[in-house]
């Protein structure tokens, strides 16, 4: 069984920092896909970041433009969000999230996984 853990999210202001973490454990090798994800009051959840297990290349929403880096760390169990130039458009609960089977096979698509963390909220007022 696999459980996520998110945290370091905050209040800063427009143009400021966060970075996020997501500490994972259990089995953790049998997902195939791993993601960032949002939810701002009112609209649906959105991927931010994700990366298929085995591949080399992360993938980003179009509207991260940069800004955002995600990372992990395996030693540590942990996945990082590096959120920079947050804007208040930004205020959101952020979520990581792991898939056992592909389903669509497009990290975006919050359909896909099955395993989900509780939650860290992020504020960035202007």
């Amino acid at each position: 069984q696999v459980q996520l853990v998110e945290s370091g999210g905050g209040s800063v202001q427009s143009g400021g920092s966060l970075r996020l973490s997501c500490v994972t454990s259990g089995d953790t090798y049998s997902m195939y896909c791993m993601g960032w994800f949002r939810q701002a009051p009112g609209k649906e959840r959105e991927g931010v970041a994700g990366f298929y297990r085995g591949g080399t290349k992360t993938y980003y929403a179009d509207w991260v433009k940069g800004r955002f880096t995600a990372s992990q760390d395996n030693a540590k169990n942990t996945l990082y969000l590096q959120m920079n130039d947050l804007k208040p458009e930004d205020t959101a609960m952020y979520y990581c999230a792991a898939a056992h089977v592909p389903s669509s096979g497009l990290w975006y698509e919050p359909g896909e996984y099955n395993v989900w963390g509780q939650g860290t909220q992020v504020t960035v007022s202007s």
